[in-house]
């Protein structure tokens, strides 16, 4: 359990680094979102120590209740597990999204998927309005009307 709460806070110290609106760490978004990415690894890590942690503490609770030869005190499943095994899922939920959802890749691969796209459709485009002129326009090149452009 303790192993969780230290994965927690470097989950927390390094998603607070890794966020975009924070001055810390520079200008540099690229490092920003590897780290956020790291952030979200600590706290996935964190889920899985504190769902270990709970799940352990609750198997031996219900080994030692059903075992008619334990001599000690009973205990029962109560709400500190099921708190714990809630916030193990919040925190994996949390690491996953914060992971899937930071910017890994470059700004050059993002603009040169854009252009692609952009060009792709201007492509298509241009043929449709090619074809639409052509047939509906009587008009010579040299003037332009508004139905050229739509």
């Amino acid at each position: 359990m303790i192993t969780s709460i230290v994965l927690g806070a470097f989950g927390l110290v390094a998603t607070l680094v890794g966020m975009q609106c924070s001055k810390i760490g520079g200008e540099n978004y690229i490092m920003k979102g590897r780290i956020a990415g790291a952030g979200g690894v600590f706290f996935i890590l964190q889920g899985l120590c504190t769902m270990i942690a709970v799940s352990w503490y609750a198997f031996n609770i219900t080994q030692e209740f059903f075992d008619p030869l334990y001599p000690g005190i009973k205990y029962e499943i109560g709400e500190g597990l099921y708190i714990g095994w809630s916030s193990a899922i919040m925190a994996l939920c949390g690491g996953s999204c914060l992971l899937f959802s930071c910017r890994l890749s470059s700004p050059e691969e993002k603009k040169s998927h854009l252009q692609n796209f952009r060009s792709y459709s201007y492509q298509l485009q241009s043929r449709h309005m090619v074809q639409t002129a052509s047939t509906t326009s009587h008009v010579p090149s040299s003037q332009y009307r508004l139905n050229a452009y739509v």
